[in-house]
This record gives C-alpha cells, structure tokens and sequence, in this order.
C-alpha cells in the first residue's frame, strides 16, 4: 500500500519510535550527485575513490541527511511535518548497495507544538552511519494520503 498518515502532535509521546529504509544504489547516488551539485570524485570517480581513504565510492553524506528528513516528512511524525533544526555526525561511510535504515525517537514534546527527535541511522550490519538531532514542529491535525507517484529517472552510460 502506497498510504501514509501522519501522527499528530496530541498523538506523540517520548519514547515513541519509527524507522525508514532505502538501499543505496548507483542511479540513487548519480541522481544525488546531479541534482546537489556536489560531484566530488570520492563519489563518482572509481579510480580516484581507490586512492582515498575509503579505497572505494561512498555515499555524500547528505544523502543520508536526506533519509532522515524524508523519514520526519512521511512516517513520524510525517506529512505536515514543519523542519527546524538537524544537527548530523558522520561515523562511517555509506556504500554502493548498503541498506540505509534512519530510526527516530521522539526525546521531548515542548510548547507550540515542538518536538525533539532522535535520528541513528545504521547500515544493514547494524553499524551507525549517521547520529543526530531533529526539531520539528509537528502537525496539529490528521492527515492521511497516498504518496505521489514519482518517475522513475534511469542514468544511462
């Protein structure tokens, strides 16, 4: 099912947790790459990659970032979801193929409807890739709604 449903400020408690998971793959860090701007070798370049320190491509750190900012948008607390504040440590990179899975933890419910969000996100063995902080201003009312369908954009050699 294509559905998402937001879970409201009144609804939310501490303690509450969710998770959202992709797989990184070769168009997702093309695609990436495109529409940031960021082109640095160390992601696109294999022969320079191999002489990094990682000795092979990585994932731009952002895009994890962007896991977890589409986690807040459409699973918790979700749509209509209002960004305030991230902040992100980088701990390991993220490869070509690693399944990504950013898991939010609901820390504080403040005045005016803010709230502060545990983000760990982890690769499919479990190491933590990204730790941080979120500060939302999640939504007052119920919503429930079926995510848009996106084209699929395909890198051609």
């Amino acid at each position: 099912m294509n559905d998402m449903e937001n879970v409201t400020y009144d609804e939310l408690n501490e303690g509450d947790t969710a998770t959202f998971t992709r797989t990184l793959t070769e168009n997702d860090l093309i695609l990436f790459a495109a529409v940031s701007g960021d082109v640095n070798p160390v992601h696109l370049d294999q022969e320079f990659a191999e002489n990094s320190m990682f000795k092979e491509r990585i994932a731009h750190g952002m895009w994890s970032g962007s896991l977890v900012s589409a986690a807040l948008a459409t699973v918790m607390p979700g749509p209509g979801t209002i960004y305030l504040e991230q902040s992100l440590a980088f701990k390991r990179p993220v490869k070509l193929d690693d399944t990504i899975t950013v898991n939010l933890k609901v820390l504080k419910k403040e005045p005016k409807n803010r709230v502060t969000i545990e983000c760990d996100v982890r690769n499919q063995k479990g190491q933590q890739v990204v730790s941080g902080e979120a500060k939302v201003i999640a939504p007052k009312d119920k919503v429930s709604l079926t995510k848009p369908d996106l084209p699929t954009i395909t890198i051609e050699d």
